[in-house]
C-alpha cells in the first residue's frame, strides 16, 4: 500500500522525499512510484515468458551437469553444495551475462558476502571487491552491450539509467535470486522427502507440477520478512493504530500459514485449492523474477527425481545443518539413492 506506507529507508525526517541513500540506489525494493515504476519497466522485458523459454535450455543443461557431479560424488553426496547452490547462482550468471571464465569467482564472492557467520570486516572486503567487479562489468556493457540482462538495459535505456542504478539492479537480483532459489531447492527436497506422496504430482502434467512448486513456495516461504514499511500517515488496520513514522515488519511465513488463507495451512498439499499466497510478495513489489524462479524450481525437482527415483536422506533430518545467511537455506543436504 504505497499510498500509506513506503519501503524507502529514511534515517532522518529531514531528508527530502527524493533522497535515496547511496547503498540503496537501484535497489528496486526500496523505491516508491514514480521512480519504482521507471526501474520496474526496465526489468520487466527480461522476465517475459518468451525470454524465460529462451533461457530454459541453458538452465536445463546446468541442472544436468550438476546432477552428473552429484552422481559422480556419491552416494552419499551433498545435494546442497553440489546442486542447489550452483544452480541458483550460475543461472543468475547466465541471466546477467557474467562471462564463463568469471562465474566461479563471481559466485564465490556472492557466497562470502552473504555469509553472516563471517565478521563485518571480512564481508566488507568481499563487498568492495564484488562492487569493483560490477563496476568493470557495467563499463564493458556500456561499450559493447551483449544479449544478457545488462546489455539489454544498456541498449534499450542507456541514457535513462545511471551506472549506480545498474549496479543496484544487479545487486537486487543477486540478493533476491541466488540464496532464495538455493534455499527453495534444498528445503523443497527435504519437504518432498517428508511428503513422498507429493513427488508423483511433479510428473502428473504441467499444471500439477506447477501446483507442487507453488505449494512449496507457500509452505516454505524462504523470504520470511520483506523490507520494513514506514507509515507515511496515521493508519488503522484491523483496529490497530499505526502512527506516521512507525515501522511495520510483516511475516510472510505467518501470512502463508494463516487458516484464513487456506484450510490446514501447516500441511504440504499440492492438491489444495489455489491460494493467493505472498511467497513472492504482493502489489508493486511482487517479485519480478517469480516466473523464472518457478520454472527453475520445476525443472530442478523434476530432473532430480528422474535421475534419482530412489533419492533419500543419508542422515536423520534433525542432523541437517542450516547456514547463517540473509535467507533461510540448508548448509548441507546429504542424500543417497
Amino acid at each position: 500500500d504505497h499510498e500509506n506506507f513506503t519501503t524507502r529507508p529514511q534515517f532522518t525526517h529531514a531528508k527530502s522525499d527524493a533522497h535515496v541513500e547511496a547503498q540503496f540506489v537501484g535497489q528496486i525494493s526500496t523505491y516508491d512510484p514514480p521512480e519504482h515504476t521507471r526501474l520496474r519497466k526496465m526489468l520487466t522485458p527480461e522476465f517475459t515468458v518468451r525470454r524465460i523459454r529462451r533461457m530454459e535450455p541453458a538452465i536445463q543443461g546446468l541442472i544436468d551437469d550438476r546432477l552428473d557431479m552429484v552422481e559422480a560424488e556419491g552416494p552419499p553426496a551433498d545435494l546442497q553444495g553440489l546442486f542447489a547452490d550452483p544452480v541458483g547462482a550460475l543461472a543468475l550468471c547466465e541471466l546477467l551475462g557474467i562471462p564463463r571464465d568469471d562465474q566461479r569467482e563471481f559466485v564465490r564472492r556472492i557466497r562470502r558476502n552473504t555469509d553472516l557467520s563471517r565478521g563485518l570486516k571480512a564481508r566488507a572486503a568481499d563487498s568492495a571487491a564484488f562492487n569493483r567487479y560490477l563496476d568493470n562489468l557495467i563499463s564493458r556493457q556500456r561499450k559493447d552491450p551483449d544479449e544478457g540482462f545488462l546489455g539489454m538495459i544498456v541498449r534499450e535505456h542507456g541514457d535513462n539509467v545511471t551506472d549506480e542504478e545498474l549496479k543496484g539492479l544487479c545487486t537486487a537480483l543477486i540478493l533476491g535470486g541466488v540464496e532464495t532459489v538455493a534455499g527453495m531447492i534444498g528445503f523443497g527436497v527435504l519437504a518432498l522427502l517428508e511428503n513422498p506422496d507429493q513427488i508423483q504430482l511433479l510428473f502428473a502434467g504441467p499444471e500439477k507440477a506447477d501446483r507442487v512448486v507453488n505449494e512449496l513456495v507457500r509452505y516454505l516461504s524462504p523470504v520470511q520478512a520483506p523490507n520494513p514499511r514506514l507509515a507515511i500517515k496515521d493508519v488503522v488496520i484491523d483496529g490497530q493504530l499505526i502512527k506516521a513514522g512507525d515501522y511495520v515488519l510483516c511475516s510472510v511465513l505467518m501470512a502463508n500459514r494463516d487458516e484464513a488463507l487456506t484450510p490446514n495451512p501447516n500441511v504440504l498439499d499440492a492438491n489444495r485449492a489455489a491460494v493467493s499466497d505472498v511467497g513472492f510478495g504482493h502489489g508493486i513489489h511482487y517479485c519480478v523474477g517469480a516466473a523464472l524462479a518457478r520454472s527453475m524450481l520445476r525443472m530442478a525437482y523434476q530432473t532430480l527425481w528422474q535421475r534419482f527415483p530412489g533419492l533419500r536422506l543419508a542422515v536423520p533430518i534433525a542432523e541437517v545443518k542450516y547456514r547463517s545467511a540473509f535467507v533461510d537455506c540448508p548448509d548441507q543436504v546429504p542424500v543417497t539413492w
